[in-house]
């Protein structure tokens, strides 16, 4: 049915609670401030990092939320990619797209770098024709510029693609996009939640996004 299929990163292809988590941690240790509830932290994955940093450090002071940055991309570096891990079967749906012909693009709030180094050390970068980071955008969801930018590479409608996601900003960026969106339910927000938006279909795992044969 569609042509062209455009996904969120994080808790839609890999589960990266391990590596984001972590991260988090080890950075409010490094600066002294007690340890946060792990769900806290997961409740903000998918969010632009400053705002994320923010949320949880219940500050907008800009100088606080710059320090923090600084302190946690050593530590990116370091335990991120390792400690993220692609959902099962999320890498066997991808190849079965691509199987059948289709375009595929990675729309993320996270750097593509990030994204790319993931891709090229589980062999599923040849799955990807590219990935649009929070650095290769003037506005982060639910900004549609990320969809909007992926279609013109593309050289497809918005009636040829779908937009697969985890949370409330990536159904706010589909429906301003004016694309088919699919809600999974591998992150923190719930089917009913996902479902005040406009969607093609709300799914448990990636598999069932396949076109029926």
């Amino acid at each position: 049915m569609y042509r062209c299929y455009l996904f969120d990163f994080d808790y839609t292809l890999v589960d990266s609670t391990e590596g984001i988590v972590g991260c988090f941690q080890r950075t409010l240790r490094e600066m002294g401030r007690p340890p946060l509830p792990a769900i806290a932290v997961r409740r903000t994955i998918g969010l632009p990092m400053a705002e994320a940093v923010g949320t949880l450090l219940e500050t907008k002071d800009e100088a606080v939320i710059e320090d923090f940055i600084r302190r946690y991309q050593p530590y990116a570096d370091r335990y991120m990619t390792p400690g993220t891990h692609f959902f099962p079967g999320a890498v066997a749906a991808l190849t079965e797209l691509r199987q059948q012909g289709a375009k595929i693009a990675i729309i993320s709030s996270k750097t593509s770098h990030r994204i790319q180094e993931k891709l090229d050390r589980s062999k599923a970068a040849e799955l990807i024709d590219f990935v649009i980071g929070c650095r290769e955008v003037a506005e982060p969801k639910p900004s549609p510029e990320g969809i909007f930018q992926a279609l013109e590479r593309l050289g497809m409608p918005k009636e040829a693609a779908l937009y697969t996601g985890d949370s409330l900003v990536d159904a706010q960026a589909a429906k301003a996009a004016g694309v088919a969106f699919a809600g999974v339910t591998t992150g923190t927000t719930a089917a009913d939640e996902l479902a005040r938006f406009p969607n093609v279909k709300i799914v448990s795992r990636l598999a069932d996004l396949l076109p029926k044969a």
